[in-house]
């Protein structure tokens, strides 16, 4: 192949990165050159590579732009070390997105071109979405808009008739739509975040499947465990970990916290957030204020230092302490050196608490959501 795109050499078994298949020959050429024309357009393909495969194309970064844009999949660097502009350019956004995938150690498959497509489109509205979210933290008490939604114990918030999912998510999500914030515990924060972005695609690519999710919310939400198991795949595993240093902007993910004493805590188990790209985690209690990885783990760290117990004998966290202490952390460049030692490291499995630290080993991505090949299959309402 041409156009900037160097071919890997015949020794190469390249894994990782983007593989597009087809049911034949044609289909395979045709997805493969919208790709390689989307990344002339984007200006990304003189950092591509391509390798033909049985019943695919797989794509990855060459190289030498692997060692100069991702060493050891690294990603939290690729905005400042390309000059990115993703918060105000949207394109921009997509380059990341694109070359984080392409630089990753675990294979991005689609079945054609349209689906990689609704997949990066996907990934950009989930970080939109998570920039704009700022809520209420809370463990205990639920509330939602309640010109849009209604709750029962047996079937969650669901819509009242007549209010689109898209608007009611935003609306329970996003002051600037709903005018003030509601409380959520970040485990349903991301998961409505996560809602909402794959939902604007359905609206564009499949708007079938909207509809039927639209009626799924009218009747019973799906959570935790089964929002997990309809809407998203887990890429990354204890057995295979992800580099501490891939995140691929949209991704959802888990900080864990490695303190056995302050992870009773009620809602400071761990921490769920999207990566917003550009090295940022979300906020969800303060959109202007993300953090970067050494702000996530100094907080989760001086959590253990925050725990004590109120009148009644119940672990409770203030806040304060934390913020205190990260404060003083930040002043002694040998004492953030020392923490992040100890975060960084990839978790523990669940249950011990040893040697790890609050890296996770996995990350989460929305399922395929294009006509005949979408896999989100809803449960009987």
């Amino acid at each position: 192949m041409t156009n900037n795109i160097t071919q890997a050499d015949n020794t190469m078994n390249p894994q990782g990165g983007i593989l597009l298949r087809g049911a034949d020959i044609l289909e395979i050429a045709e997805a493969s050159q919208r790709f390689l024309g989307r990344a002339r357009e984007l200006h990304i393909a003189r950092h591509v590579q391509t390798s033909d495969e049985a019943q695919g194309v797989r794509f990855h970064l060459r190289p030498a732009a692997q060692r100069e844009l991702a060493p050891a999949c690294d990603t939290l660097q690729l905005c400042e070390r390309l000059g990115l502009e993703t918060q105000t350019n949207a394109d921009d956004l997509e380059k990341e997105i694109l070359l984080a995938m392409l630089a990753g150690p675990v294979t991005f498959a689609y079945p054609n071109y349209e689906e990689l497509a609704a997949s990066v489109r996907i990934r950009r509205n989930i970080v939109e979405a998570a920039r704009r979210t700022a809520l209420s933290f809370h463990t205990t008490k639920i509330e939602r808009p309640e010109d849009c939604w209604t709750y029962a114990e047996h079937r969650g918030f669901t819509l009242l008739p007549g209010k689109p999912l898209v608007e009611a998510l935003r609306k329970a999500t996003q002051p600037e739509v709903s005018g003030q914030r509601y409380a959520f515990s970040c485990y349903r924060a991301s998961e409505y975040v996560m809602l909402l972005g794959i939902a604007q695609e359905l609206a564009r690519s499949n708007p079938p499947l909207l509809e039927r999710l639209q009626k799924q919310w009218e009747s019973r939400a799906i959570m935790s465990e089964e929002f997990h198991k309809v809407f998203l795949q887990e890429y990354g595993s204890m057995d295979s970990p992800l580099p501490p240093g891939y995140y691929v902007p949209g991704d959802r993910l888990w900080f864990r916290n490695p303190d056995n004493h302050s992870s009773d805590v009620t809602g400071y188990e761990g921490s769920w957030v999207l990566y917003l790209g550009g090295g940022l985690f979300n906020n969800f209690w303060d959109c202007d204020r993300p953090y970067s990885m050494v702000a996530k783990c100094l907080e989760i760290y001086h959590w253990r230092h925050g725990t004590y117990r109120d009148a009644q004998g119940e672990l409770q966290m203030d806040e304060d302490v934390v913020k205190e202490r990260v404060s003083i952390t930040l002043s002694d460049p040998a004492e953030v050196a020392r923490v992040l030692d100890l975060m960084m490291r990839l978790r523990d499995p669940s249950g011990v608490y040893a040697e790890g630290g609050c890296i996770d080993t996995s990350r989460e991505r929305s399922r395929l959501v294009c006509p005949g090949t979408a896999e989100i299959a809803l449960p009987d309402r």
